[in-house]
């Protein structure tokens, strides 16, 4: 591990994603690095008829930090789900 990251809190490993499950879907937060910070970005997954459906969200909204894009990814994905259901695949 570098100097900078010992001093700043940084890690090697990958912080693991949350899953959250809503309506029957799973929605696995997947932050974007961009430039200006982190795009928000998700997969929707639900299990239809023996087989794993995933649908990828990718929205234009950028926020500072990963935890912030990840929870907005999340509420996003939500209201997805409530407007489409399983059309989404």
């Amino acid at each position: 591990m570098s100097l900078f990251k010992k001093l700043f809190g940084g890690s090697d490993s990958p912080k693991e994603p949350q899953v959250e499950l809503y309506e029957g879907f799973r929605i696995i937060p997947d932050p974007i690095r961009e430039s200006g910070g982190y795009r928000l970005a998700a997969r929707i997954e639900k299990e239809v008829a023996g087989e794993v459906k995933t649908h990828q969200m990718i929205r234009a909204d950028i926020c500072h930090s990963a935890e912030e894009a990840a929870d907005a990814a999340i509420f996003k994905a939500r209201s997805l789900i409530d407007q489409m259901g399983e059309r989404i695949f």
